[in-house]
């Protein structure tokens, strides 16, 4: 992220900064527009009044790359589609996270087994913070994944550092 990242050992004050700091990312995620297949009219249901995201700081999805953080890929990548979803993961700025929606970017889904030219999981194309599986998932479960992508946000280290028993310092990084 920057120079300060992760740079401090933990003590009080770079514990306090760095719960304001993931208070402040968490209740402000920018999600990006951007809709592949049958999941996105559900994930567009996430971002109408009867859900309601905007109460969790992420409900105006951007129109570009560059001023979102979140990037969820709802319905199915194909082989030319993943060349289009990595440069847009690329363009997106530090913290970027990735939430997968529905069974075919999860894995595979249906085409699975004769889908010569479906990914069989965007997480072979970038990483992914969360998955949440369905065909199409409900837009609850959508709801439930930004909530799972919002405590992870909030535990992200930015200034201090662990100590291991060894006596090694690194950054604690923890899977949802």
């Amino acid at each position: 992220m920057g120079i300060l990242n992760n740079a401090f050992p933990s003590n009080a004050v770079t514990d306090a900064v760095d719960g304001a700091i993931g208070w402040g990312r968490k209740s402000s995620i920018w999600p990006m527009t951007f809709g592949i297949a049958c999941c996105a009219i559900e994930m567009m249901a996430v971002y109408a009044a009867t859900f309601d995201l905007d109460r969790y700081g992420a409900g105006v999805p951007r129109a570009t790359p560059r001023q979102s953080d979140l990037i969820i890929v709802p319905g199915t990548v194909n082989a030319k589609m993943a060349v289009r979803v990595k440069r847009l993961y690329d363009q997106m700025a530090e913290p970027r996270y990735v939430i997968a929606m529905g069974a075919c970017v999860c894995g595979g889904g249906p085409y699975v087994k004769w889908g010569y030219n479906t990914v069989k999981g965007v997480h072979k194309i970038i990483p992914v913070d969360i998955f949440v599986p369905g065909c199409p998932p409900r837009p609850e479960a959508l709801m439930d994944g930004i909530l799972k992508l919002r405590e992870k946000v909030s535990k992200d280290d930015v200034f201090r550092r662990r100590q291991h028993a060894n006596g090694e310092m690194t950054a604690k990084y923890e899977a949802v």
